[in-house]
């Protein structure tokens, strides 16, 4: 049996990519690993044939081979859905064009006006999380919704876990339940609390600018505060069987714990 040396990394937009990214890339640019991004089956070709990878998907769209890859281990994370269209509708709002480049394109369905420029001139929160629920984050749960959950060689994280890991144990049991080698456990752990909003970022004060942009708070099941009841009730109509597929809900009940004050909530 060949023994694991790529390490593949999964998210999706707005599920702790962000903390994702900088805990792997900046151990991996330590460490002399090399890094790929793989979206495409023809980049099997370009791993390395000796010693250890990064491998990394920001959709997690990793190519059906990558799976079959006796040497390939997966970490997969996830966030509930009615937490990132609320983080996606603030972020798309204003959010810097240098990574988001496909926000700022002009799409003829919207009149010529780009993603950004049409939810930032609607008139209120729900509408933009109407609009958002519509765009960006059918594609995202879309794409949750396609991961081959229960593969022996992935461990599956949700967000929702992993922001209250402050002694790390669930990252750590991860990396020892994947066994990859050339990835030493304690400098990654280090990497992950060093990124982390509990950890080594905690203080607003020491997150980069970039880093700021993408965050605003991290909590989980800000949906209960910020998500309007009457959006909810479509957002069940919509999505309400995806939620319970990916565990999130066990029916549609959920729509009565929303309060019902997003707008104040976010403005507060």
């Amino acid at each position: 049996m060949s023994t694991p040396r790529f390490l593949c990394i999964a998210t999706h937009h707005k599920t702790g990519t962000v903390w994702m990214r900088r805990t792997f890339l900046k151990f991996a640019e330590a460490e002399g690993i090399p890094f790929l991004r793989m979206s495409r089956p023809a980049t099997i070709a370009e791993l390395p044939e000796e010693g250890p990878a990064l491998v990394t998907n920001w959709s997690a769209r990793f190519p059906f081979e990558m799976f079959l890859h006796p040497e390939a281990r997966f970490v997969h994370m996830i966030r509930d859905p009615r937490d990132v269209l609320i983080s996606g509708a603030r972020y798309h709002v204003a959010a810097p064009l240098g990574n988001e480049r496909w926000l700022a394109a002009p799409r003829a369905a919207l009149g010529g006006k780009s993603y950004q420029e049409h939810i930032a001139a609607l008139p209120d929160f729900a509408a933009q999380l109407r609009f958002e629920m519509a765009g960006k984050h059918a594609e995202t749960l879309t794409e949750m919704l396609a991961w081959p959950y229960g593969h022996p060689h992935v461990a599956d994280l949700r967000y929702e876990d992993m922001i209250e890991d402050v002694d790390c144990a669930r990252f750590r049991a991860a990396l020892e339940k994947l066994g990859v080698a050339g990835f030493d456990i304690d400098r990654l752990v280090e990497s992950y609390w060093t990124h982390s909003l509990f950890g080594g970022i905690r203080d607003e004060g020491a997150r980069k600018a970039n880093v700021r942009a993408h965050v605003r708070s991290g909590r989980k099941a800000q949906w209960r505060e910020l998500l309007p009841r009457a959006v909810a009730e479509e957002y069940a109509m919509l999505y309400g069987d995806a939620l319970i597929r990916l565990g999130y809900a066990r029916d549609h009940g959920w729509v009565e714990e929303c309060r019902g004050d997003a707008e104040a909530a976010l403005a507060g």
